[in-house]
């Protein structure tokens, strides 16, 4: 002032000014003045936050989040709840993600369980792979079906698949394609073709080679304790060994 005396101004929108002789102090982050010559700056409301300083106004909450009143940043719904609302204050606006249904950390829409796979009851963070003899063929499941006989459902199957393998071979449960590819039976093991899988060789019998359907008996004077074998042994000095001993 030309007098010398100090000129008093408005205090500026996003700033407070406490009088005397201190300059005005800009608003922090979570607070705002949204008209010139206030003493003090408002808190956010809850629903909204605001990140930068000297703010006018608050900004509504994003969705998929909440604000606690005086937010700076929304905060992230958690994992296996969700929101599509923009104005939620509390961690317990987020709602359960639903039956079939997955939801992440902050997540807007909860995402529908694909085929050959389920999420049972609510409030899950991630689908499940339907378990090997199970399918599902929709999405957004909250079970599995059991395969039905003489099909093939590997773990994650969304439809049954038919398995006629050839005697001496087996479907494959980790086809990368999802139809089951027939392989070779191992040796020690036995296959009988169609949906089944290996079995290995009963004591008292062997499989020397790979693609058996049948294991075979142990010649007598040989025998077999063991399971899945390749060979018998030949009978032990002093005893004796009838055919498929064990």
């Amino acid at each position: 002032d030309r007098d010398g005396d100090p000129e008093c101004l408005d205090c500026p929108m996003g700033s407070s000014c406490g009088g005397g002789a201190a300059p005005p102090s800009e608003c922090s982050p979570g607070y705002f003045a949204s008209a010139s010559g206030l003493s003090e700056c408002t808190r956010c409301e809850g629903g909204t936050y605001q990140s930068e300083a000297r703010a006018a106004g608050c900004i509504a909450c994003e969705m998929g989040s909440y604000c606690a009143e005086g937010a700076s940043a929304p905060l992230p719904c958690e994992k296996r709840t969700y929101s599509n609302k923009t104005n939620l204050e509390s961690v317990g606006g987020c709602e359960g993600c639903p039956e079939g249904h997955a939801c992440t950390t902050g997540i807007v829409t909860p995402v529908a369980c694909r085929a050959g796979t389920f999420a049972f009851g609510s409030r899950n963070a991630v689908c499940k792979p339907c378990r090997a003899g199970t399918y599902r063929n929709a999405i957004g499941a909250d079970r599995c079906l059991p395969c039905g006989r003489g099909s093939f459902c590997p773990i994650g199957a969304s439809l049954e698949l038919p398995a006629a393998c050839e005697l001496g071979t087996y479907p494959n449960a980790t086809d990368s394609d999802g139809l089951p590819d027939c392989l070779p039976c191992t040796s020690g093991s036995f296959c009988p073709g169609g949906a089944a899988p290996p079995t290995r060789c009963a004591p008292g019998t062997f499989a020397s080679s790979a693609k058996q359907s049948v294991c075979k008996i142990c010649a007598a004077g040989t025998y077999q304790h063991e399971m899945g074998a390749t060979r018998c042994r030949d009978c032990d000095g002093g005893h004796y060994c009838t055919e498929g001993v064990s």
